[in-house]
């Protein structure tokens, strides 16, 4: 009985280090915000502490800014991850194929992904830069503009701008995942397929989605995670300006708490953005394993 006991209790020994990280470095922060979100805490004001239950959250749902932060989220999140997955649907089918520097191109297509985001943010605003920019000289020499854009700080263009940074920046990702997801297609399938007739598209629709639908569905998911809680890169490139035109709810939530100081609201925004992300994903996790069946 004893040796039976010890490898039963194996595999939470074995579990226990993760766990208590996990309870640490997650929970117990998250923990914390909870707690802080329900106090009125300003840290240049330390007398004025105190317990006011659910008031912040009130303030929110009257929050101006934080519900065009939550439109824009929206729109960071609907666009960036379609177009860092379409990106890197097409780039790894191109890597499946056989040529001769297929290995040197599989390592390159790493670089943006493997590139800091404060490296990322600093090179693509030098890209924009409306003096010495590449991508202004490169439009006025094709005749597409007339005079240099100041993409960073047009309201209308900024939130855009810091997209195609971060779709260049992820998209290696996807790539690299679908990549995976290809070599597992056993190559006979294909070879029955062409047997039978089926034209290149056929086999697209018919094998390698059907094949790549648990991998493309795990690589959303992280995708969207990892997307809505992105916040270096618009950081660098415009501190979340012009005005408010490139907040996202993390941005917000940070720069109302560290530089406002107002620990309570922030945190309360932080736990409010958590809660929509969850509704998020549950939603699209259901969706998807309704569409797997």
């Amino acid at each position: 009985m004893s040796a039976q006991s010890d490898v039963r209790r194996t595999p939470y020994i074995l579990l226990s280090p993760a766990i208590i990280a996990t309870l640490v470095v997650v929970f117990y922060p998250m923990l914390q915000a909870g707690i802080t979100s329900l106090y009125r805490s300003i840290l240049w004001k330390p007398k004025d502490v105190a317990f006011i239950g659910l008031d912040n959250y009130f303030a929110i749902l009257h929050d101006p800014v934080f519900w065009d932060s939550l439109g824009r989220t929206a729109i960071w999140i609907g666009l960036t991850v379609p177009l860092q997955l379409a990106l890197g649907f097409v780039t790894a089918l191109l890597l499946n194929r056989n040529f001769w520097w297929r290995p040197l191109a599989r390592s390159l297509i790493l670089i943006p992904w493997a590139l800091p985001s404060v490296v990322i943010g600093l090179m693509w605003s030098w890209i924009y830069h409306p003096q010495v920019g590449v991508l202004n000289d490169l439009l006025m020499r094709c005749g597409m503009l007339q005079s240099a854009m100041p993409w960073l700080a047009n309201p209308d263009t900024a939130l855009y701008a810091i997209i195609a940074a971060l779709v260049w920046q992820g998209f290696p990702f996807f790539a690299i995942m679908i990549l995976a997801g290809l070599q597992t297609i056993p190559g006979n399938l294909y070879e029955a397929a062409s047997i039978d007739g089926a034209t290149t598209w056929q086999k697209f629709l018919g094998i390698t989605l059907p094949g790549l639908k648990g991998v493309l569905v795990t690589a959303v998911m992280l995708r969207i995670i990892w997307v809505a809680n992105s916040m270096d890169v618009i950081y660098v490139m415009t501190g979340g300006g012009p005005g408010y035109a490139t907040h996202t709810l993390p941005l917000y939530a940070f720069k109302r708490t560290y530089s406002s100081m107002d620990f309570g609201y922030g945190s309360a925004l932080a736990v409010t953005f958590s809660l929509v992300l969850l509704v998020l994903i549950t939603i699209y996790l259901r969706r998807v394993g309704k569409d797997m069946k």
